[in-house]
């Protein structure tokens, strides 16, 4: 099957909650604590501060889906800001396009932000 933008970000999307809950429950018991603690990197604001964070670590090819994803028209609520959203799609395309195509790298990224930017 080829997948297209809107498939990586679907699939993106639920790769990096999963991910995120896996350190929730590292860090803590309480279900209340894991779930404050998952909304805070699972919301577009945070991702798209963490693609603004790894942007140095992408090679060229990789570069070009970031920008193609953060030009994917998507749908999103007039209160929310439009910027932010753009490259939080952005973001969930990457981890969905490695998780599809390139396990290896989606691990090496994803170790790299447990590391270097979720335990700052």
């Amino acid at each position: 099957m080829e997948y297209n933008l809107k498939h990586y970000a679907y699939i993106g999307d639920c790769v990096w909650e999963l991910f995120i809950r896996k350190i929730a429950i590292k860090k803590t018991k309480l279900q209340t604590k894991m779930h404050e603690y998952s909304t805070s990197f699972v919301c577009a604001k945070k991702q798209s501060e963490i693609v603004n964070l790894i942007l140095d670590k992408l090679n060229p090819e990789e570069l070009a889906l970031q920008k193609r994803g953060r030009n994917l028209k998507i749908t999103i609520n007039k209160k929310n800001n439009p910027k932010i959203h753009s490259l939080a799609t952005s973001f969930e395309v990457l981890i969905g396009f490695w998780y599809l195509e390139d396990k290896k790298r989606l691990d090496e990224i994803l170790s790299y932000i447990e590391s270097d930017i979720i335990n700052l």
